[in-house]
């Protein structure tokens, strides 16, 4: 079961979108100076299809639904994910604190982060990052790109006048 905090529209996440923000608690990661320590405990509402649903048509707009966590249960996630693509016509995001993309990734996902928060190497906007934030090839309008993989797209956080 995955359970959510809040949920909010968030313009800085996912470059170039307008995304529905769900933080979901019981994270596993437990990166030492979290900014979110309260999302490593057992706490919130029950996200189910139903509240999923919900919080998607209460905000219009939106451009894509990023779960922020998710880590502790997999398999309701990626049925999450799923339910996002069979239904909406968004993309869809997740960041997990995972070092590596894992196995069964649903194809629908569009974006995903990767990456323990390090203090040391700062967050995605930070070019030492140790986090790296891919981008599905389809989303990327190269012809040289393979439609389903992901590339390593963190560049698009940092600031070019930096």
């Amino acid at each position: 079961m995955l359970k959510y905090t809040t949920a909010q529209v968030v313009f800085s996440e996912i470059p170039d979108e307008i995304t529905l923000a769900i933080n979901l608690s019981n994270c596993p990661i437990h990166c030492p100076n979290c900014h979110s320590k309260e999302l490593w405990e057992n706490i919130g509402t029950e996200l189910t299809e139903d509240t999923l649903k919900s919080l998607i048509d209460n905000n219009k707009g939106i451009s894509c639904v990023c779960f922020m966590g998710g880590d502790s249960d997999l398999p309701t996630l990626y049925d999450l994910i799923d339910f996002v693509a069979d239904n909406y016509d968004i993309h869809i995001a997740w960041y997990s604190g995972r070092d590596k993309i894992p196995i069964g990734v649903p194809s629908s996902l569009d974006y995903i982060k990767i990456g323990p928060y390090k203090e040391e190497y700062g967050p995605l906007n930070n070019p030492n990052t140790n986090q790296v934030f891919y981008t599905r090839g389809r989303l990327m309008n190269k012809m040289s790109v393979n439609f389903n993989s992901f590339y390593d797209t963190t560049d698009k956080f940092w600031s070019k006048y930096a």
